[in-house]
């Protein structure tokens, strides 16, 4: 299950256009928030000048189009989305922000993508960069994006096996606060106030203050003791004073409400139990590379000795672990890398061609159980309309011209009467009649169930053996350029490399 939101970043009052793209960069890239940077990517830039290159996009663009939307200008976009707690690791979440940006952009824009696990809940940060990759264009972000991105982040989620919201609630336009009401988990400090509440009043938690520290450490708390007296939480990152709590949590009123000396209200329900705290199991998985940078096609654009220093360096580092990122995969030929890649492909094409044919058959059962619901609310009305049509009129009537009542029926009944003849149009083209009978509803409802069940297990290996693939195709892109063989034809080239 997974949140989605997407930001307009301007330069704002007091900030130029290089601070504004600076502090929105820095701030998803947090080394604190990423496990040191383990969880940064990005897609046609570099994390770590990325504000740089979106400045210089920005300028180019001017400079092409001659536009300038002055502080209307829209810098870039910061995407988010946000998975439910323990049902992803940060892995998953970073492929699948990043899948969630290149389809949104249609990769025609430059993007950094960074997963943050501070937080109980891991959730995926973007910042994509509005001018395209040619400089000429703006990211276009239309009236209602946020269902389109919603959308395309629910199928995400089914192709990772992952849960999606039934019934997303429409945007309340109001902060989290409000919008959450009673519903707003408690911050760390409202946490903190409710432990300490819950063993000031438990008369046989506490007696003194040392009886108090101990409750604390018993609930999971650690204590800092010194100039100033300081708590930190299950589940929280740092130590909160408790003076910063208010005059009723400091260390003296702590010791006035132990000897009754002053009378606190609780501000929140009072907790007997600590606060659990949330232990996401890593999975193992082996780092695929990135791609190899392509040096002398850089330096033809920017002849920069520093980045060339960089690139160099960068290249050997993935270029080894490519080489790990195989052997861990069990290939030690190019041969083997080639007939792995085929293989993949193969199967690959096979389940999404079985995904299609399955989405294609409820396409058709949809379409005939509308039909049929139709049809079945119709024909009495059609029936009689053809009874009435048999009814000759006498010649009494035709002389003095009276109205068939076959006719006046039908203007009566024209919407029901014109719906039941296109569904029998369209079982007829669909060769239902004698020979053929048109399907129960109920066996049609049991078909659809029986081929869902079926692509959502398609789906749930469909995304990881599209990634491995890639991961591959990555890998053998890397060999071929530091090989210094990329343009070569397969055919043509010598398969004896050792990987």
């Amino acid at each position: 299950m997974a949140a989605t939101a997407i930001i307009p970043i301007h330069a704002g009052k007091g900030r130029s256009v290089a601070a504004a793209l600076k502090m929105s960069v820095r701030y998803i890239e947090n080394p604190e928030k990423t496990d040191s940077g383990e969880w940064v990517t990005s897609y046609e830039c570099d994390p770590l000048i990325a504000d740089k290159e979106f400045l210089f996009s920005k300028n180019q663009y001017a400079a092409i189009t001659g536009r300038d939307q002055g502080k209307n200008d829209v810098l870039a976009y910061h995407l988010r989305i946000s998975f439910k707690p323990g049902e992803t690791d940060a892995e998953m979440a970073n492929k699948i922000g990043y899948e969630l940006a290149m389809k949104l952009t249609r990769g025609q824009h430059a993007f950094v993508c960074c997963t943050h696990t501070d937080k109980q809940h891991v959730h995926t940060h973007c910042i994509i960069n509005s001018t395209n990759l040619d400089y000429t264009k703006k990211f276009r972000n239309i009236k209602g994006s946020a269902f389109v991105i919603r959308k395309i982040a629910d199928q995400l989620c089914a192709e990772h096996g992952l849960s999606v919201i039934e019934n997303p609630k429409p945007s309340k336009g109001k902060n989290y606060g409000k919008h959450m009401g009673e519903g707003k988990p408690p911050s760390n400090r409202e946490q903190l106030e409710q432990i300490i509440d819950s063993v000031l009043h438990s008369s046989s938690a506490c007696k003194d203050f040392d009886g108090f520290i101990s409750a604390m450490v018993k609930l999971g708390c650690e204590v800092k003791r010194g100039k100033h007296l300081s708590v930190k939480i299950p589940g929280a990152t740092r130590f909160a004073r408790l003076k910063s709590l208010g005059e009723d949590y400091t260390e003296d009123a702590i010791r006035e409400r132990i000897l009754g000396k002053r009378l606190v209200q609780p501000k929140q329900k009072i907790i007997a139990v600590a606060i659990p705290t949330l232990t996401l199991t890593p999975t193992p998985n082996i780092r695929v590379p990135k791609l190899l940078i392509d040096i002398e096609a850089r330096l033809q654009k920017a002849n920069s000795p520093g980045f060339e220093h960089y690139a160099r360096i960068y290249n050997l580092k993935e270029m080894a672990r490519t080489l790990i990122f195989l052997r861990d995969s069990g290939i030690g030929t190019y041969d083997e890398l080639n007939e792995k890649i085929k293989s993949l492909d193969m199967e690959h094409g096979n389940r999404s061609n079985r995904i299609k044919e399955i989405e294609a058959r409820q396409k058709e059962i949809s379409e005939l159980q509308r039909n049929i619901g139709t049809y079945n609310k119709t024909k009495d009305t059609y029936n009689e309309y053809r009874r009435l049509k048999k009814v000759k009129l006498t010649k009494w009537q035709e002389l003095r011209k009276v109205t068939h009542p076959a006719d006046d029926y039908y203007e009566s009944h024209r919407a029901n009467i014109t719906l039941c003849e296109s569904t029998k149009k369209y079982f007829n083209k669909q060769g239902y009649g004698k020979e053929k009978k048109i399907p129960k509803m109920q066996s049609l409802k049991e078909e659809y169930a029986i081929l869902e069940k079926e692509k959502r297990k398609l789906y749930n290996g469909f995304s990881k053996q599209r990634d491995e693939a890639i991961a591959l195709k990555l890998a053998r892109r890397n060999c071929d350029m530091f090989l210094g063989e990329p343009n070569q034809p397969a055919k043509e080239r010598s398969h004896e490399h050792a990987l």
